[in-house]
């Protein structure tokens, strides 16, 4: 009898613990599935800037481009003047980088209103065929001004013609207020990355017909590219606030061209 008892006391407890496991096995899988079935967050570690409207991601990235004290950029823009692949560095008192064009590939430097320009005999020899008298630039030697200037710097005068043109690829706040506007309705796009860092996409039109921006997800929320509507080049922002040397070169680095510089369009 005791053995029966003992039977009799042990069996609900063991039957509460066989009923017991599986309903924590239901219990942890519904969490598991529960889980498994959320969607991640995109804005999860960003600055924030992904759940704003389109039009405050687009407000937000114009005002940290214009508290910017610099930024490199870098890519092709298409004008009614021809294409135009830039690497520029840019800060509010000048600028250093290079300009390739169809027909030509040249240095420029700005410091405060002094500009320069360098490029390579190819360049010069091309602007002597374009226009002026070879020989008055020759020398006894019988070398070329293309020859003395390659690889040389060239001051630009404030009242060549090209100078304000030039100067146009060196301002910063000029450049940034043209590239950065959308036209159209802005609308807001996906997640994106651009050189590793998260970023949101606003966009002219629903087809980024007018325009479409990154605007980083990661930190200030500055604009990291630019795609111009219409297929009119697409630009990279980087290095913001980050400080370059920016020094005017030496009279052994420049010399005098002499005449009207060449046009720089195709």
């Amino acid at each position: 009898m005791r053995g029966s008892a003992l039977v009799i006391l042990l069996a609900p407890a063991s039957r509460a613990r066989r009923a017991a496991l599986p309903l924590a096995l239901c219990v942890g899988l519904t969490a598991v599935l529960t889980a498994c079935g959320e969607e991640p967050d995109p804005d999860a570690g960003t600055n924030g800037v992904g759940r704003l409207s389109a039009t405050e991601i687009e407000t937000k990235a114009r005002a940290a481009a214009a508290g910017a004290k610099a930024v490199r950029l870098s890519g092709s823009l298409v004008s009614k003047g021809g294409t135009y692949k830039l690497n520029m560095r840019l800060n509010q008192t000048g600028a250093t980088g290079s300009v390739v064009t169809k027909t030509s590939t040249f240095e420029l430097l700005r410091v405060g209103d002094a500009l320069y320009l360098k490029a390579d005999a190819a360049f010069w020899t091309s602007a002597e065929s374009d226009g002026g008298d070879q020989d008055d630039e020759k020398d006894d030697s019988g070398t070329g001004a293309a020859d003395k200037l390659d690889d040389k710097y060239v001051k630009v005068p404030e009242g060549d013609p090209s100078y304000k043109q030039l100067r146009g690829f060196t301002e910063m706040n000029v450049l940034l207020r043209g590239l950065l506007e959308l036209h159209g309705d802005i609308v807001k796009g996906d997640r994106s990355k651009v050189g590793g860092i998260r970023t949101v996409k606003v966009a002219g039109g629903a087809q980024g017909e007018g325009g479409t921006l990154d605007v980083s997800l990661e930190g200030t929320p500055y604009p990291l590219q630019f795609a111009r509507g219409g297929g009119a080049g697409v630009v990279v922002l980087s290095d913001w606030n980050k400080p370059f040397p920016l020094t005017a070169p030496s009279k052994d680095e420049t010399l005098d061209y002499g005449r009207q510089l060449p046009r720089t369009s195709d």
